[in-house]
């Protein structure tokens, strides 16, 4: 394998037309960087039932089952793990699956987050035997779980399960890669123990890692102008032995070419470079008020409906920039707009969802408490 086949194509994040709508993905745009991606030798597309609500699968059957020889890319799908309640529902999501990309098979299918809640769904429902099934029959090429957890339930399960499974997603970036809440090089170590290939996601931690503040972002111009922020990050990723895949969810074209550059030219992280991506990783951690990466997932479980992701995200601008259009995106375009922080009910349904291990309710009072204590009614907003 060479670095260059480890790019992945994340389709988690792409580019959409309407900000209010996931599902309005820009398909002209989407069709135009998969064409850039693969002219230039790239063919790996990740992707879930859950994405962009559903359209995720069947943007991909556009630009790419539609466009290309099915042997000329290969297709990362995943079980909706909390939709499963029983036997029956495998089959049924597996065949929507199919159906929405315009395929017959996986080439790599994994169940979808697996957590403690996620894990009783799976287990109730046999979809580790199901998805054994599917590769023993050709549905599915190789087979696997992602997974956000901590390493403790990581060897549980593939202590019972590691020896069907041929891969495991993980977060890894080096902003966790120490971190005792995500544990991702304990992870890594188990997978490798295994004999499990490792599929990278979230490099960039949803966006944190590209997103510092001005000093840390002079500190990476400093010390290389020529490499981005990011491809640092996909490096450190990509020079791990163990790791097959790195995916890259990219909403811009600049992302796409930005990424197509650092594998083209790829080269294995150095220990100095090692050494700076570590004091970093501390230096980012000092500036980012939650470790939110994003995804989205407790939007999806909050009874409230409160853009939990968004108050995050202004959040940790506001620590980084401290400018005062931030308390006017609060006011205006959030707690006016949509379902305020503070309608938060402490029910814990989130909890469950989050891959980062963050007491989101606790940090949703945080929120409030930081933008109402440091909003003062003579601010100017200019």
């Amino acid at each position: 394998m060479t670095y260059k086949t480890k790019f992945g194509f994340g389709c988690m994040r792409l580019p959409i037309i309407d900000e209010k709508n996931p599902a309005s993905i820009n398909q002209d745009l989407f069709n135009e960087m998969v064409d850039i991606y693969m002219k230039k030798g790239f063919n790996y597309f990740d992707t879930s039932y859950a994405y962009h609500n559903g359209m995720s699968e069947i943007a991909i059957r556009k630009a790419v089952v539609e466009r290309y020889p099915r042997k000329s890319f290969k297709i990362c799908d995943k079980m909706p793990t909390w939709a499963l309640t029983s036997d029956e529902d495998n089959d049924k999501f597996v065949n929507e699956m199919l159906e929405r990309l315009g395929t017959d098979y996986f080439d790599v299918f994994l169940i979808h987050n697996i957590n403690g809640p996620w894990l009783k769904n799976a287990k109730n429902a046999n979809t580790f035997e199901y998805i054994k099934k599917m590769k023993e029959n050709g549905t599915a090429h190789k087979i696997g779980i992602s997974f956000h957890e901590k390493s403790e339930l990581l060897k549980e399960v593939l202590e019972e399960y590691g020896d069907i499974l041929d891969v495991v997603q993980l977060e890894l970036n080096y902003l966790d890669w120490e971190d005792p809440s995500i544990e991702s090089h304990k992870c890594y170590d188990l997978c490798v123990e295994h004999g499990l290939d490792v599929y990278v996601m979230e490099p960039l931690k949803g966006g944190v890692i590209v997103n510092p503040s001005d000093e840390i972002k002079n500190e990476f111009k400093d010390f290389n102008p020529d490499k981005s922020i990011a491809s640092f990050a996909i490096r450190f990723c990509a020079s791990l032995e163990h790791v097959k895949i790195v995916l890259s969810g990219m909403s811009k074209m600049d992302d796409l070419i930005d990424n197509c550059k650092t594998y083209e030219n790829f080269e294995i992280l150095t220990d100095e470079e090692g050494l700076f991506l570590e004091n970093m990783a501390i230096k980012l951690k000092e500036n980012l008020a939650v470790a939110c990466s994003e995804c989205g997932y407790c939007l999806d479980a909050c009874p409230e409906m409160i853009p939990i992701q968004e108050y995050f995200n202004l959040y940790n601008t506001s620590k980084n920039q401290p400018e005062s259009n931030i308390y006017k995106l609060y006011f205006d375009k959030l707690a006016d707009e949509k379902v305020p922080a503070s309608e938060c009910t402490y029910c814990g349904t989130c909890l469950d969802y989050c891959t980062q291990q963050i007491d989101i309710p606790e940090e949703l009072e945080n929120v409030c408490k930081h933008f109402e204590e440091g909003f003062s009614p003579y601010q100017s907003f200019s």
